[in-house]
């Protein structure tokens, strides 16, 4: 059968467009990010070299990021650029760096950064991702009606008290054996911000409560999985196809969905004449006349998510890392136990009061957030418009990231710098402020919930020592390597808690 030239040419000239048009649209990406590349300042900090379009996607070492990003930093001095996609990461190390980012220059890099995978979650709502005035009204909101529920107040200190009392006995009940603390020591800490935002604690056997903290282990660990990375680079390709990051969003959308039902049901509960708690008060005010535009229930529910968030896991993962170097480190245990029952004894619950009296335990505790590093890089900000940081030119729209391991590990400030030791705080047998320590950040975008951590931190950790001995298991050893998470949590373990001789 012969087929005619006039057929078969149009045929192959419709197969080759297409196969061409692919090509020149990759060949044209290339050439833009080269061009873009090229068109950089003379003075753009230095950097490891990149693939086009996937820039240094395959050197960011997601199973040991900290110390990847201290071999960089070494090479390429105090501040350097990665890239990821079109996204451009500046990374400070440094304290003078560090400061002239979030405090000199904290109006510059106030705003968060809009990663795809993380915008795809929450947009610009919240407290944690989001920016501008709609940020201060969301910001200041929280912070007075937390204030109002107990941040600073006696009554928070006793509601942690009291929690401490439950995680006491629910660790009581493994009468010695090796357990696991991550979950129970979760729900504990999790109860004090629930107390706040829901207005009710849940109990350590609650099946729904420990499937949402489940749920929320299991997104700080997606979201460091490469299909989520990717989703950075190509989200308009990645949210069609299979893979981490869509656990990560099915997962992000049940706790939504536990907020949203909590929130449904304050709605037909709620009291004009009294405010329960944090969802009674932001109900009240979106019943106003007068708010700003940023107060809507998606806020809510995003705000309260992020406390919930935060309120958890930061707290949650240090005192994890603490009960770990208590086993690890028990001559350090067996000083601070003997601190605890100088000043408090065996017969009464530790409080506030008694920091200022315990210089070895509070010392311990900075020590325990110092080697635990659990935000090594801290939450990323973005230049708003062009600057400089250290001498280099920063484009609009660079996300920067502070090197806090660095800062924290310095051989230069630090005494022991990769060991455990309280002494870091200690000047003379007191407890000593470092300027170089900045766990919860520092600037106009400082952690709102530290005073809460802080005193988290103390009762429950002194209330444990005071109550219990942590050990390994018998022919166990144990490891302070950490997880490949969002935050930097201690590798899942088994302890043995010892209840000491009233």
């Amino acid at each position: 059968m012969q087929v005619s030239l006039g057929t078969v040419l149009p045929a192959l000239w419709e197969r080759s467009s297409l196969q061409t048009l692919f090509l020149f649209s990759a060949i044209f990406l290339i050439l833009a990010q080269y061009l873009q590349r090229r068109r950089q300042h003379l003075n753009y900090p230095p950097g490891p070299p990149g693939l086009p379009i996937l820039g240094n996607f395959f050197q960011m070492d997601r199973s040991k990021p900290h110390i990847s990003m201290q071999k960089l930093a070494k090479k390429y001095g105090n501040v350097f650029c990665m890239h990821l996609g079109n996204l451009t990461f500046m990374m400070v190390t440094g304290l003078p760096l560090i400061k002239e980012v979030l405090v000199n220059q904290g109006h510059v890099f106030i705003d968060r950064p809009k990663v795809p995978v993380h915008f795809h979650v929450v947009k610009s709502f919240g407290l944690i991702m989001s920016n501008g005035q709609a940020w201060k009204q969301q910001r200041r909101f929280a912070l007075m009606t937390l204030r109002n529920f107990g941040f600073g107040k006696k009554t928070l200190e006793d509601r942690i008290r009291e929690e401490a009392r439950y995680l006491t006995e629910a660790i009581r009940e493994e009468k010695g054996q090796p357990f696991d603390p991550h979950f129970q020591i979760n729900n504990a800490v999790s109860n004090i911000i629930c107390s706040i935002t829901f207005g009710y604690r849940f109990e350590y056997h609650d099946s729904q409560f420990w499937e949402l903290l489940k749920s929320l282990d299991d997104i700080l660990v997606l979201e460091t999985k490469w299909q989520c990375q990717l989703f950075n680079i190509f989200p308009w390709v990645m949210k069609f196809l299979p893979g981490s990051h869509q656990k990560l969003f099915r997962e992000w959308k049940k706790v939504e969905s536990f907020v949203e039902c909590v929130i449904k049901q304050h709605k037909k509960d709620l009291n004009p004449e009294e405010t329960l708690d944090f969802i009674d008060a932001y109900l009240k005010e979106l019943s106003k006349d007068d708010i700003h535009s940023s107060f809507e229930e998606k806020n809510l529910v995003l705000c309260t998510l992020d406390l919930f968030f935060a309120g958890t896991e930061t707290t949650s993962a240090t005192l994890r890392w603490a009960l770990l170097y208590m086993a690890l480190y028990p001559e350090i245990q067996g000083k601070i136990q003997a601190e605890i029952d100088q000043v408090i004894g065996q017969s009464r619950q530790p409080t506030m009061a008694d920091k200022e009296n315990m210089p070895y335990t509070n010392a311990a505790i900075h020590e325990v957030q110092r080697m635990g590093n659990i935000v090594p890089f801290n939450v990323p900000r973005v230049a708003t418009v062009d600057t400089t940081v250290g001498g280099y030119h920063v484009p609009k729209g660079t996300i920067v990231m502070t090197n806090l391991t660095a800062l924290h590990r310095d051989p230069k400030e630090w005494a022991t710098p990769e060991t455990f030791n309280p002494e870091h705080f200690l000047e003379n047998g007191q407890f000593k402020k470092r300027e170089d320590f900045l766990p919860f950040s520092t600037g106009k975008r400082v952690c709102l919930g530290e005073q809460l951590a802080r005193t988290e931190l103390f009762l429950f950790f002194t209330c444990l020592l005071q109550k219990f001995t942590f050990q390994a298991p018998p022919n166990t050893q144990l490891s302070s390597e950490s997880e490949i998470r969002a935050t930097s949590a201690p590798v899942s373990y088994k302890i043995c808690a010892l209840p000491r001789g009233m």
